[in-house]
């Protein structure tokens, strides 16, 4: 098998669309687990959201034809993961509803239950404002591309992550002020 040489997305999936060898699976090597994170943040499940992310480069694959390079392919394929994350809600909907289990925090603090703080925070923000924040900080998405993800103008993504992101450090300061409110000696 030749090896394709390291290039752009764009023209990985333009050698897709000519049916070059090789092009897709190095687009997949290069986005399987950044589209599979992108769903476990959002699923209880890896399992699910190993499925999401194969149903989401099989669109990929299907679309490719009719792929135009009007934005960075990144923006393209977390458009495709998001219709997709969104169609399963639409599904998940008339089942039932699951809470928030996967790992959204990045915290690297080797306590689990600073994990399950963040975690428990995240699950309480508003849906809107949550799957912004998460498109911003986890997914690395610009503002740009939130706004034509969301179909939303720049500036609203814009104040929407602010509010999510003092909703979320509200919540976060919140235990941390009960937790020094127990240690004060009450002699004092």
């Amino acid at each position: 098998m030749s090896k394709i040489p390291v290039t752009t997305d764009e023209a990985l999936m333009r050698d897709v669309q000519r049916g070059v060898r090789g092009a897709f699976e190095q687009l997949f090597d290069r986005y399987r687990g950044p589209v599979w994170r992108f769903f476990r943040r959002r699923v209880s499940s890896a399992a699910r959201a190993e499925e999401l992310a194969q149903d989401t480069f099989v669109a990929v694959l299907q679309g490719a034809a009719r792929y135009e390079p009007r934005a960075p392919f990144r923006s393209y394929l977390f458009g495709i993961a998001y219709n997709i994350l969104l169609a399963d809600q639409r599904k998940a909907s008339h089942r039932l509803v699951e809470p928030l289990t996967g790992e959204p925090a990045a915290v690297d603090s080797g306590d689990p239950e600073v994990a399950i703080w963040v975690r428990d925070a995240l699950a309480a923000l508003d849906t809107d404002d949550r799957d912004i924040l998460m498109l911003r900080e986890y997914d690395q998405l610009s503002y740009a591309e939130i706004a034509e993800l969301k179909q939303l103008p720049r500036n609203f993504v814009r104040s929407r992550l602010f509010r999510a992101r003092m909703a979320l450090n509200a919540m976060l300061e919140r235990p941390a002020d009960v937790a020094a409110q127990t240690v004060v000696d009450p002699a004092l």
